[in-house]
């Protein structure tokens, strides 16, 4: 962990496809913020619908002092009772919407009459296939030899790292379109749009055990 944190800082590490992941960057940024305010808890809006390593997450997650995560070493979570006790340097993720599913997102958006960016509705987008994903066209994310691009109607079931966050295909333009497609699907959210998730089955545990949030 601490030889990663002394690559960011010295500029040596090199991301060297669009599959790979800047969660190395974002990890030393939130742990230094976290040691600089001494901070005993960080929330965040992980679901366990998400993707597979979120499925073992607790709704209290424990790290240790250098902000990793052993899935191996959670704590129970019994009867809505949490162990918060933590000791100096060690900190607590918390997830208060840990057992909420993306249809759970969307109905709470349409009952509210949520405004949210018009990235997450269907819109046309210049993209490319790559694999078994869509890529939006960008100045960081060009065609490789070989590659089409073409312009589909897509939309974002969740945005990231633009160099690694895909859309999927849809006509879906309103909540209600978008809560009838949800119904249907059958691929996890992040399984579907995060290229850096689909590198291996245990890709996102492995950063969260690098300090990711």
């Amino acid at each position: 962990m601490r030889s990663l944190e002394d690559s960011i800082r010295k500029g040596t590490v090199v991301l060297k496809s669009a599959t790979q992941s800047r969660n190395v960057f974002q990890s030393v940024t939130l742990l230094e913020t976290i040691a600089e305010f001494g901070f005993d808890a960080c929330m965040g809006g992980a679901r366990r619908d998400e993707e597979k390593s979120r499925a073992k997450e607790r709704i209290f997650s424990f790290r240790d002092e250098f902000g990793q995560w052993d899935p191996k070493n959670q704590r129970p979570e019994l009867w809505d009772i949490y162990n918060t006790r933590v000791h100096a340097g060690e900190n607590i993720r918390v997830f208060p919407i840990s057992n909420w599913t993306e249809m759970d997102i969307w109905e709470y958006i349409g009952r509210e009459k949520l405004h949210i960016p018009n990235i997450y509705f269907a819109h046309e987008r210049e993209v490319i296939r790559r694999g078994a994903s869509v890529i939006p066209v960008s100045h960081l994310v060009q065609p490789k030899p070989g590659e089409k691009v073409e312009v589909l109607s897509v939309r974002f079931r969740t945005v990231g790292d633009m160099t690694c966050t895909a859309p999927v295909e849809s006509a879906a333009r309103t909540v209600d379109e978008i809560i009838e497609e949800t119904a249907t699907t059958r691929v996890t959210e992040r399984g579907a749009t995060r290229m850096d998730d689909q590198t291996s089955e245990a890709s996102m545990e492995l950063r969260k055990k690098e300090g990711y949030f």
